[in-house]
């Protein structure tokens, strides 16, 4: 997560991260990269959970679409509870803003 944070920082950053904790971790700053303070770095860090619990979100919501691609291939007719379905699965990242957002989504019921 602290990669993530510094990478919205400054995309183009070099460095190597020892540990998991921003309090206790080590940075390394590469190839003349102008290091970032832990304090900048802990502002982003919320940013950056928010984003990877998004991610993981829509990896499983494009999984459960794939899972029924072939229904809407056009020599079959989709239920209009499938349609309904796919279409809740689609909208399910609309007005997520924060990671208890994310956390408290509830899935659509596949039919």
């Amino acid at each position: 997560m602290i990669d993530r944070a510094i990478q919205k920082i400054n995309p183009n950053a070099e460095f190597v991260v020892r540990g998991e904790d921003l309090e206790t971790c080590e940075i390394e700053w590469l190839n003349g990269t102008t290091p970032i303070t832990k304090e900048t770095i802990q502002t982003k860090l919320s940013e950056a959970e928010f984003d990877e619990k998004l991610e993981d979100l829509r990896f499983k919501r494009n999984k459960l679409l794939i899972e029924t691609d072939y229904l809407a291939l056009s020599d079959n007719t989709m239920s209009e509870a499938m349609i309904n379905y796919r279409q809740e699965l689609r909208d399910i990242t609309n007005g997520l803003s924060t990671v208890e957002d994310v956390n408290n989504v509830t899935w659509p019921t596949k039919p």
